[in-house]
């Protein structure tokens, strides 16, 4: 086992599952790291084993994917040609010449720092959501759309008994219909965008039926949970004391603006919202890999421009599940041949460039239907709360904008101390950027992650061990 090259491959979504498995089939030694106890990621997230589900399987589509990805993957496990790190949450990827060392602490309190050494490294590290801010958005029992989804999947709880989701994009709709089985009262889907609006055009409709077929499926468990549908609309303002009690929708024209007398009040206690996501970069960044816009560059077999450094899933642009899987397994069989020094022969994935290509387009073609109302920034009042963490307001962000002059998202933090809190501005990010009128641009981070004093401190004192 020792004298097969050595793989990291960072997440274990289905990206980092798929190319753990293509790449410890063709004669690299592979070491999955994921910070999550159970390999998954968050479309294959998995109930805790302690809950006993019984058919875990309902709360999935493509269940039998992910039982082959399963299966294989404890297989290559046995056989010693692959190791899986569970709880290892990666902070920094040193690269020193052809090497590459992974720093992850692992533990309750994440004080243990593991070192992981590999030949390469292949970046599956996925994405996270989009938040929009609006009036009474921290409210408990307001919630992201993926956060009530991984609350579910994970622990099969639900926040509340009656529910509003709400936001754009295709995520909403495995999250309604979910809450929905699990005895939720969905009071209303609130979607900003219009689905129709796909229809305009066929030719990625036609090419994908699939995806058509599971939209169509979607609909059809609305209709048989009675959750009304308000398409081209919007949450205006959540209400409630202590906790949510009841949110504030509006119908859009056709600028994406509320429509003047519009409003009605719809209540719940639970408010599950998303406006899309975005990829994980970080890594990449300080590995020094490129970017298209806010993805990560790949070529065709989804190499980085950094030596040895391969890519795939959500990290090089949101495209799925089904995306994510062509492209690990396309990085996977790349990684493999080069580092047991083949040329990589495309017709052995030819099914899955042909899928990925199919997909990207698909999904390009989703971008542009389903996007946040013009109006979002209009609804945050002076004093919304915009970044949580140093609980900077719309207002304050308004007057460095207006006031001071600041021009673009860092002079932003720099006058306001927005994105200056633990989540290092991934969360509020996108909203600064919409309040000061200019584009989200990637903010390389010296770490992808929180890490402890001494940790940090240790870091490289780490003794050669099994993971190498």
């Amino acid at each position: 086992m020792t004298d097969r090259p050595h793989l990291a491959v960072i997440g274990a979504g289905p990206a980092g599952l798929a190319a753990t498995v293509a790449a410890a089939a063709h004669g690299v030694r592979v070491t999955l790291i994921d910070s999550a106890s159970r390999a998954g990621g968050q479309f294959y997230r998995q109930p805790a084993a302690e809950l006993n589900a019984r058919r875990p399987q309902a709360l999935h589509h493509q269940w039998r994917t992910w039982e082959r990805l399963s299966d294989s993957l404890a297989r290559h496990v046995e056989a010693g040609h692959a190791t899986h790190l569970t709880d290892h949450h990666v902070w920094f990827v040193e690269r020193r010449l052809d090497r590459f060392t992974v720093h992850a602490p692992v533990g309750p309190a994440q004080e243990h720092p593991v070192e992981v050494r590999a030949d390469a490294v292949l970046l599956a590290t996925g994405g996270y959501e989009k938040v929009l801010p609006f009036p009474g958005w921290t409210l408990p029992g307001v919630l992201t759309a993926g956060g009530a989804q991984a609350m579910l999947k994970g622990s099969l709880a639900v926040l509340g008994r009656t529910a509003v989701v709400a936001g754009t994009g295709p995520l909403l709709l495995p999250v309604a219909t979910g809450l929905a089985a699990a005895g939720v009262e969905v009071a209303a889907l609130v979607e900003s965008a219009d689905p129709k609006a796909f229809l305009r055009r066929p030719r990625a409709l036609v090419a994908q039926p699939g995806k058509v077929a599971e939209g169509a499926q979607y609909s059809a468990q609305l209709l048989r949970h009675h959750v009304k549908l308000l398409t081209r609309h919007t949450v205006v303002e959540a209400h409630g004391d202590e906790r949510l009690e009841a949110v504030t929708v509006a119908a859009l024209d056709t600028d994406g603006r509320v429509r003047p007398g519009t409003e009605r009040r719809l209540a719940c206690d639970t408010l599950a919202v998303g406006h899309g996501m975005l990829p994980h970069t970080d890594l990449a960044e300080t590995l020094g890999c490129g970017l298209e816009g806010l993805a990560v560059r790949v070529d065709d077999e989804q190499r980085t421009d950094v030596p040895r450094v391969w890519a795939a899933g959500e990290t090089t642009g949101i495209g799925g599940a089904e995306l994510a899987l062509a492209e690990g397994h396309i990085a996977g069989r790349s990684a493999a041949a080069r580092l047991t020094g083949a040329v990589p022969d495309p017709r052995e994935w030819a099914t899955a460039a042909k899928s990925r290509t199919g997909l990207r387009e698909f999904f390009a073609a989703l971008d542009t239907v389903y996007a946040p109302p013009t109006c979002w920034t209009d609804l945050v009042t002076d004093d919304t709360i915009v970044c949580r963490c140093e609980e900077v307001t719309g207002g304050a962000i308004r007057e460095a904008v207006a006031g001071l002059g600041a021009g673009d998202v860092r002079t932003v933090k720099l006058l306001t101390r927005a994105g200056m809190g633990w989540c290092q501005g991934r969360m509020c990010g996108p909203a600064v950027a919409g309040l000061v009128g200019c584009e989200l641009t990637p903010s390389r981070r010296p770490f992808a992650r929180p890490v402890p004093l001494g940790v940090l401190a240790h870091a490289g004192e780490t003794e050669d061990d099994e993971h190498q």
